[in-house]
């Protein structure tokens, strides 16, 4: 069988002989480029409207959306809080009142915990984002979120929120299920024969 010739590739030209020399384009491809920048007219923009707009959208910020935020955890649950000192004083789930979203009193006052500890229910509006497990975990988790962001407020709150437990992210989770069993720690039944 007789053995074929391939072509060898062709070798690119070095273009660039020292290390800072600048890439050479072709001469059409240049005129093209300088063409194509000529044409295009920059954007007139007034520097003072700008500073203007910055100076006023920075002062807004800092004055009406000022927050302090926190995550909290319980389980599978996973819930972040807001806490706002301006604007209507409440606690707001997924932009929904407590009451409405967590039906149940008990896991209301779970929620509101931490405020009632701290005496600040009517100092702020919180807004919590919740994702994640049942109802009650979800309550457990905006209770430590709140008392994070609370700490992030205000250091002075650690001592008696750590006392009443709120900052201690609970451990308790379920256990996974073990290959061989029919659960985390069952067995199937023995038989002797």
């Amino acid at each position: 069988m007789p053995v074929q010739k391939t072509k060898k590739a062709a070798k690119p030209k070095k273009a660039l002989k020292e290390k800072g020399a600048e890439l050479e384009l072709p001469k059409k491809k240049a005129e093209k480029l300088e063409i194509e920048a000529t044409l295009i007219p920059e954007p007139a923009i007034d520097k003072e409207k700008l500073e203007e707009t910055d100076e006023n959208s920075a002062a807004f910020l800092s004055q009406s959306e000022r927050y302090w935020e926190a995550v909290g955890r319980r389980k599978t649950a996973v819930a972040r809080a807001r806490l706002f000192t301006r604007g209507e004083k409440g606690v707001w789930v997924h932009e929904k009142p407590v009451q409405t979203y967590f039906q149940q009193d008990r896991l209301v006052s779970i929620i509101e915990e931490p405020l009632k500890k701290m005496k600040s229910t009517d100092r702020f509006r919180v807004t919590i984002k919740v994702s994640g497990g049942g109802m009650n975990a979800q309550a457990e988790a905006a209770r430590h979120a709140i008392s994070r962001a609370l700490v992030k407020f205000n250091p002075d709150f650690r001592k008696r929120l750590k006392r009443a437990g709120f900052l201690k992210r609970d451990p308790r989770m379920k256990e996974r299920k073990k290959f061989g069993l029919k659960g985390a720690r069952k067995a199937p039944q023995w038989a002797k024969r």
